[in-house]
């Protein structure tokens, strides 16, 4: 079978920036800025953004374009005879579905939020009232059940439209939706009266308050956000290679889109930090600032119920993009794996994310009493640490040695696919920073994930 291709360069920018730019960009980054010290946090998180992420995505790119297969396939066509690196391909698999079961969730929180804001149910609301609905909401199975359909039959029935008249088109057309409304929501919010302290707060850096966090607090925490905001080793970004010719070089394509999604964070920055610094509250108050501090933010600013709305479509449209593209990776995995047609995967797949997403919905309620982590854990945060602590630096370890290892694919081989077409070469002088070096600094990210998860909490107790 002829294997389908984006119609243009600014589709395949867009839809992998659109899988990269989700939810960690736009309530992760801002809120860990907050609680970081801000403006010097940032530059270090740029830093590691560079070293860390870029590297790792070429190489999925690479993969992804020389095999022509999706991470169920790529690494069959790559490895050497006899060799067993295709086993990945089932980590990679158990990654993209496990990701969706529970930001289909999240994603339909966004949609329920932005008919909430848009139809005035804040309106008139004290602090603790809009508190109160946040909790409320999460207590209906029934409610998050049905927008988590709808977020799944939304994302499948693009994804059933082909690759150029469903997900790429559809999917351009929302990220330039997306960053109008942002260049729109950052007017507003650097222009409030008080907006000032917390632009200076978010762009001018005060390196006391790394001092004051600790330096290795505050370095790993913006390595992690580097590391985790462009998803990379489930092959998610690997897929949008095997559909682009070899006429750009991917070094390039590969620093566009990471510049699109630091763009994305850091404008979501512009809109938060001033907008908190005008009302007199702390940015770095975690996820409920989204929820919570946020709507009583919009609340109490004039054409509140109008800025609020938009900002939830922007959050919808972060959250689905990266849905969609996601959801474009699994229908490959059918695809590649049985030769089925695309709306027979599309099919498959629909009924089996809304059955592997109900977990997810059922732990804030009916099964809340399930803390699989201890502590007041769920089940979002069971399949959250599953991800983020292993599949991601694992799998990202995988695609690393993969392309620096004899026994893998090799330098050579990656290199060669790498620097196909016009644009920026990889650095071949970085060859010991990324064949050893980089490895260890993953493998320490893995490492810090679980200290940080189960044994620093007791030495701090």
């Amino acid at each position: 079978m002829q294997r389908e291709k984006f119609s243009s360069r600014l589709g395949f920018l867009l839809i992998s920036a659109g899988c990269a730019i989700g939810l960690g960009n736009v309530w992760r980054f801002p809120y860990i800025t907050g609680q970081y010290g801000g403006a010097a946090f940032v530059l270090i998180y740029l830093f590691f953004l560079l070293i860390l992420g870029l590297p790792i995505m070429v190489m999925e790119f690479s993969v992804g374009r020389a095999s022509q297969k999706s991470a169920a396939l790529s690494f069959h066509i790559l490895e050497p005879k006899g060799t067993k690196w295709h086993l990945y391909g089932y980590g990679a698999m158990i990654g993209n579905y496990m990701l969706m079961m529970f930001y289909t969730t999240v994603c339909g929180w966004m949609m329920i939020y932005f008919i909430k804001m848009a139809s005035g149910e804040f309106s008139g609301k004290s602090s603790a009232e809009i508190g109160e609905m946040f909790g409320e909401m999460l207590s209906r199975p029934g409610l998050m059940s049905f927008w988590m359909i709808v977020v799944v039959a939304l994302g499948f029935g693009i994804c059933s439209m082909g690759l150029q008249n469903g997900v790429e088109r559809i999917t351009k057309l929302m990220m330039l939706c997306l960053l109008a409304v942002m260049v729109v929501l950052v007017f507003r919010s650097v222009t409030l009266p008080g907006a000032a302290e917390g632009l200076q707060f978010y762009l001018m850096p005060d390196f006391r308050k790394i001092v004051e966090q600790g330096l290795g607090t505050v370095v790993f925490a913006a390595m992690g956000q580097a590391f985790f905001t462009l998803s990379l080793g489930i092959g998610a970004m690997a897929i949008f290679g095997s559909y682009i010719d070899k006429d750009r070089s991917l070094t390039g394509e590969s620093i566009s889109i990471t510049l699109l999604d630091t763009a994305v964070a850091l404008m979501a920055g512009l809109i938060i930090f001033p907008a908190c610094s005008a009302f007199d509250v702390s940015p770095g108050e975690g996820p409920s600032l989204i929820f919570i501090t946020l709507p009583n933010i919009f609340n109490t600013m004039v054409g509140g119920r109008l800025w609020g709305s938009l900002f939830f479509v922007f959050m919808t449209f972060a959250a689905l993009s990266t849905v969609i593209a996601v959801f474009e990776n699994i229908v490959s995995f059918g695809m590649d794996l049985w030769g089925w047609p695309r709306k027979k995967v599309v099919l498959f797949n629909l009924f089996l994310i809304i059955l592997l997403s109900l977990p997810c919905v059922l732990g804030f309620n009916l099964l809340s009493g399930f803390h699989p982590l201890g502590g007041s854990s769920n089940i979002q945060d069971l399949e959250d640490f599953i991800i983020s602590n292993n599949l991601l630096p694992l799998g990202s370890l995988v695609y690393l040695l993969f392309c620096t290892r004899r026994c893998g694919w090799g330098w050579d081989n990656f290199i060669k696919e790498a620097d196909s077409g016009n644009g920026i070469k990889f650095p071949r002088w970085i060859r010991g920073y990324v064949s050893y070096v980089l490895p260890l600094i993953v493998l320490f990210i893995f490492v810090q994930g679980y200290w940080s998860k189960f044994f620093a909490p007791l030495f701090r107790a």
